[in-house]
């Protein structure tokens, strides 16, 4: 991973759109224009690292302070790279530095997507919903912990 830009803003709203499309979709909620408009209006490069593979851009993860501890944002993987340990791996090592702070993070899902169970896996469990999101919450050392990858995020 390394630490988001500003340059970084359309080629991470444009993997937006196609990791959240399938799941838009399904909700009648898919919009071409608002799926990008809505990462370019809450991207914030001091918040944000940029996954590569190979040098190329591989996802994006967000870990942005809030008042009661943190919320994950902005978590996206392409395509092809899912299923395959990449995203627990990310994951992994962003809450380790949540839990060494001492940070409650939260953060939303839509409802029936598959990343909830990734979520699961890792020790978020349902604070609350509504008809389009789930709201998770994982505490500190909640989940597995195991680092295989050095964060850099602020």
């Amino acid at each position: 991973m390394r630490p988001a830009r500003p340059a970084d803003v359309e080629a991470i709203a444009e993997l937006r759109a196609v990791v959240m499309r399938p799941d838009l979709e399904r909700l009648g909620r898919y919009d071409e224009h608002r799926v990008r408009q809505r990462l370019r209006d809450g991207f914030c490069a001091q918040h944000t690292a940029v996954i590569t593979t190979a040098g190329d851009v591989a996802g994006s993860i967000a870990l942005r302070p809030s008042e009661t501890g943190h919320w994950l944002e902005h978590f996206y993987l392409v395509p092809a790279l899912q299923g395959r340990g990449l995203g627990s791996a990310v994951l992994e090592t962003v809450l380790s530095r949540a839990d060494t702070s001492g940070h409650l993070v939260r953060l939303n899902v839509l409802r029936g997507s598959p990343a909830r169970r990734l979520y699961e896996r890792h020790g978020f469990t349902v604070e609350r919903q509504d008809a389009i999101d789930v709201f998770m919450l994982r505490r500190p050392g909640a989940g597995p912990r195991t680092s295989v990858i050095r964060a850099t995020l602020g």
